[in-house]
């Protein structure tokens, strides 16, 4: 394990995270515990996005190892902001990520995401640069 200060520790395993209670709870099951999982965030480039150009509902991204994925759900503030980019940038083509999801190309835009290293793999877009 390797950490990198204020509790951010890397497993060469891959682990998912770890799951912790408070250190004044009793040890018993339920909802007293909380499970943290690991995320990198990393800059990605944008390649396109799903849903109308005045209001787009996630973006395709080109990540650091060249796959092409969609994001999970933009929050309404990246959304705003992307629509105002994607109205700048005039009209796209139709394209698939590697899954073979549709979406409208775009280019010229980086975005941070944070890639989680769980089973699903999820993709979610932090801020755009």
């Amino acid at each position: 394990m390797t950490c990198a200060g204020r509790g951010v520790c890397r497993h060469k395993q891959g682990l998912e995270g770890v799951v912790a209670k408070r250190a004044t709870s009793v040890y018993r099951a339920g909802r007293i515990w909380a499970k943290l999982r690991h995320a990198e965030t990393v800059d990605a480039d944008v390649v396109g996005y799903v849903g109308p150009a005045a209001r787009p509902h996630r973006v395709a991204v080109r990540l650091p190892d060249g796959r092409r994925v969609l994001s999970r759900a933009l929050t309404a503030p990246l959304s705003a902001a992307l629509a105002r980019f994607i109205a700048a940038a005039g009209p796209g083509q139709r394209a698939h990520t590697d899954d073979g999801e549709r979406y409208t190309t775009l280019e010229g835009l980086v975005v941070e995401v944070a890639a989680g290293t769980t089973r699903h793999a999820t993709v979610s877009v932090t801020r755009i640069r």
